[in-house]
Formats: C-alpha cells, sequence, structure tokens
C-alpha cells in the first residue's frame, strides 16, 4: 500500500488569487508545512476577478510576507491550471482553506474535478478567530 500524498516527503500546491494575502492564508501555510517537505503557494490568475495589483506584485509582496526562515515554501505565479502546475512540478497535493459551509460546498466540487485528474486534495479548516477573513473584507477596509 502507497504513503498518502500528505505523507512527509511530499510536495503540496496552495493555490489562490491573494489579493491581498491575509492572516487566514499565512496560518494555512503555516499550518500545511508541518505536513509536507515543500509547499508551493501558487498565485493565480482568476478570470472573475479583477486585482488590484499584477500577479507578479502580488507575488512579490507576498514572498516579502513570509518568514525568511521558511525555505520549503516557494511563491510562484501561475496563470493556467492548478492540475497542470501540480503535474509538471510533481505536486501529490492542492491545499485550501475552508472557512465556512459556503467554501465547503464550493471546495468539494473542486476537489472531486481535482481528484479526476489525478490530483488530491486537503481541505484546511480556518482557526475560528480567522474564520472572518476574507480578501474582499481587508480590501475594503484598506480602501
Amino acid at each position: 500500500m502507497s504513503d498518502p500524498p500528505w505523507n512527509r516527503g511530499a510536495h503540496a500546491v496552495y493555490p489562490g488569487s491573494f489579493d491581498p494575502f491575509t492572516e487566514g492564508h499565512a496560518d494555512v501555510v503555516a499550518r500545511v508545512r508541518c505536513l509536507f517537505d515543500r509547499v508551493t503557494v501558487l498565485v493565480a490568475v482568476n478570470g472573475e476577478k479583477q486585482p488590484a495589483v499584477t500577479i507578479e506584485q502580488r507575488s512579490a509582496d507576498l514572498r516579502r510576507s513570509l518568514p525568511a526562515d521558511w525555505d520549503d515554501v516557494t511563491v510562484v505565479a501561475w496563470s493556467g491550471l492548478t492540475a497542470e502546475f501540480c503535474r509538471r512540478y510533481r505536486a501529490g497535493v492542492i491545499v485550501r482553506g475552508v472557512r465556512n459551509t459556503t467554501d465547503l460546498q464550493q471546495e468539494s466540487r473542486l476537489a472531486a474535478m481535482n481528484e479526476g485528474l489525478g490530483i488530491a486534495t486537503l481541505l484546511i479548516p480556518a482557526r475560528p478567530g480567522l474564520a472572518v477573513v476574507s480578501s474582499t473584507a481587508v480590501r475594503a477596509r484598506h480602501a
């Protein structure tokens, strides 16, 4: 029997538009680092969103926001399908944060699609104090 993809030694990808990268996102990365040897934070293009800054700027800002000693975390800008990135760079797991039942329903649908493409999904529930944090709310607060 083979080890599940979330065992140590695996590579996980945490995709999102991260506009902006919030405390909740950072918490997911911190928790996932304990499960995987390598984590790629994939700053992605989402056609349904109009980010305030370019994907390159979001990627640079995100990298600067992470602790310098997190050398097991890579930040990459990507405009293709997450599953394609995973296949190309041998990542066996997509990580997604879940704040509420609406997120859970949406992420479960995406997880089923990715599973059909051969990529597992690990859903990480938000910590109670961070469940109300969203990029939309952070943008509104800083507008």
